[in-house]
């Protein structure tokens, strides 16, 4: 059978960088031309950064995104690397652009090309466009209508993007119809929990639908909210796992595979939902025996916590280092929220760039005050104590203030000295809140909400115990010093605005409050399901009220890492003025 040596280069791309990710494509395929591949590719739209959002829509950048493309063609061939096929997603458009009721402007696509001997030789656009949940693919691009094949050294590879495995028909059954022996899907495919035994399933299931070997490379990296994992796989036709790439790991994953040689007689024409294959013949040569084979390897998998954690570490360390933030500052209360923010933090960021301030009041616990400062020493983070009571003073002594008013005032007292120090200082300040907490609206506006990102946003607040405990287990199987505090995790949970204050005066137990959360926020059921699944009809309806009443203050809340399958923001979007009530009687 004929051979391959396949090159799958998962990389991290930043958004608008049309050079330095054209660079990094350089930099991984001279890596792969080292190594002996004959054929390197590249996640969805490597070349722009993804997703590129109302960008699609602006043709100054459809355009830079063309040209960047062609110019990187002549950069790969001028360097040495012209015989080396290489697949690069990036922004195109239609060649018909033409003016349509609900078709987008200038006709934009997710597109990818194949590069060689310096011109682009092969384009498609992806065929399936998704319209759920973060994505929003029919309101930028238009559909792809070919099934792309490269004859390479004697193989004919098929080639797709991400949504066009993920959906039924297409190009998958297409690859089959045009007879390859190998389908290449390029993915820029976020992260969410337990995505990656989805992914495989699929893509085992699509290997046997097409026939053939699937390659699917997926992009790793954070881009905004969204967090991409890698988690490259190799999947023969028997739906076998023939190699994995890491999870949140930058690298190339080559191997070498046996493939049917293409056919003398290979079908042209339309197969499958319409689609035209548009074949380009590279080498008909099969490649002589190898030397020594390249198996690829199978990286060990991240336990769920390790996974989860790694997510949010690397969310953080991207949107500071894309946004050209170098240091960080989180308010610590001593509390496992700002607790978990700050290990995350330093892990991102490394602690010398990591600030923490505690800023007492009248009402903080001296064992609140010893949690922060022991945090800080656990960690080596730089620490202060600003304490707010002369300004709550103050503002007590002009509004005489009382109640919930004076609560919050604590708040928004540190919210105000925490942008000050950012505004002196340079750093970025983290959001401590968690989901639970943006559920149900108990935050308090311009005080814990303030802030330019939020590590732990999509983390319901048992999680967020849960992970404090993996990561102290995790530096005591390393020989190292827990960051956070035992108090921190065991004590219960309290904002410590007035006296004796504990979460539960408010909210129900968080166990029981975040299961109902997950079903009312990520699951769209509503109050009537919740009761059937077990929870008593009294909390359900005080809870649904507390999350509708609080849509309005989730939409001033800063950006965080998305880590489940609904997160707020991109993917849940309810109105703010809005009189329906799933608490309401009928």
């Amino acid at each position: 059978m004929p051979q391959l040596r396949l090159a799958l280069n998962q990389i991290d791309s930043t958004v608008g960088d049309l050079a330095g990710n054209a660079e990094s494509i350089v930099h991984w395929t001279r890596h792969s031309a080292e190594q002996g591949a004959h054929l390197v590719a590249f996640p969805e739209m490597a070349l722009t950064g993804y997703p590129v959002e109302d960008l699609a829509l602006r043709s100054s950048f459809v355009e830079a995104s063309r040209e960047a493309l062609r110019a990187l063609a002549r950069r790969l061939d001028a360097e040495g690397f012209g015989e080396l096929p290489v697949i690069v997603g990036y922004l195109d458009r239609s060649e018909r652009a033409e003016p349509r009721l609900g078709r987008p402007a200038g006709s934009p696509e997710n597109a990818a090309a194949v590069l060689h001997r310096g011109t682009v030789v092969l384009r498609f656009a992806k065929h399936h466009l998704p319209n759920y949940g973060v994505f929003d693919e029919f309101r930028y691009f238009v559909q792809g209508d070919t099934m792309p094949v490269v004859r390479v050294h004697g193989v004919d590879v098929a080639l797709a993007i991400c949504e066009d495995l993920w959906q039924e028909g297409g190009r998958v059954p297409a690859a089959r119809s045009a007879n390859a022996g190998l389908l290449v899907s390029i993915n820029a495919s976020p992260y969410e929990q337990n995505k990656d035994d989805t992914r495989l399933e699929l893509v085992r299931k699509r290997a046997q639908e097409a026939g053939c070997t699937i390659a699917y490379l997926a992009m790793i990296g954070g881009q905004d909210e969204l967090v991409f994992d890698g988690d490259s796989i190799v999947v023969g036709t028997d739906g076998e796992v023939i190699a994995r790439a890491p999870q949140f790991s930058e690298g190339s994953v080559l191997l070498d595979l046996d493939l049917p040689a293409a056919s003398a007689d290979a079908p042209e024409g339309v197969v499958d939902d319409g689609l035209r294959i548009d074949r380009v013949i590279l080498s008909e040569d099969p490649l002589p025996a190898y030397e020594a084979e390249l198996t690829g390897g199978y990286a060990d998998r991240l336990d769920d916590d390790e996974e989860v954690y790694s997510a949010l570490v690397v969310g953080l360390r991207a949107y500071a280092a894309k946004n050209g933030f170098r240091s960080v500052l989180i308010g610590l209360s001593g509390g496992i929220d700002s607790a978990l923010v700050a290990a995350i933090a330093c892990d991102a960021v490394g602690a010398q760039n990591v600030y923490g301030v505690s800023m007492p009041s009248k009402y903080s616990s001296d064992h609140s005050r010893g949690d922060a400062a022991e945090l800080a020493r656990r960690t080596g983070l730089h620490f202060r104590t600003v304490s707010i009571e002369p300004m709550f003073d103050a503002y007590m002594g002009a509004l005489a203030l009382t109640g919930l008013a004076e609560e919050n005032l604590q708040s928004r007292l540190r919210g105000t000295l925490l942008m000050a120090l950012s505004n002196e200082e340079g750093h970025i300040v983290l959001a401590p809140g968690n989901k639970s907490e943006l559920a149900v609206g108990y935050s308090t506006l311009y005080g814990d909400s303030v802030g330019a990102y939020g590590p732990i946003k999509d983390v319901y607040k048992s999680t967020v115990f849960r992970l404090a405990r993996w990561r102290n287990r995790a530096a005591e199987e390393r020989g190292q010093i827990p960051p956070i505090p035992e108090s921190s995790i065991s004590k219960p949970p309290s904002a410590e605005l007035r006296p004796g204050q504990v979460d539960t005066d408010s909210l129900p137990d968080y166990d029981v409050l975040d299961r109902i959360l997950a079903l009312y926020v990520d699951r769209d059921q509503g109050k009537d399901a919740i009761v059937a699944a077990g929870f008593d009809e009294e909390l359900v309806t005080r809870t649904l009220r507390m999350v509708d009443m609080a849509e309005y203050k989730r939409r001033q809340y800063p950006p965080g890492t998305k880590i489940s399958a609904k997160g707020f923001g991109k993917d849940r979007r309810l109105p703010v003025t809005n009189r329906w009530r799933e608490t309401t009687s009928r």
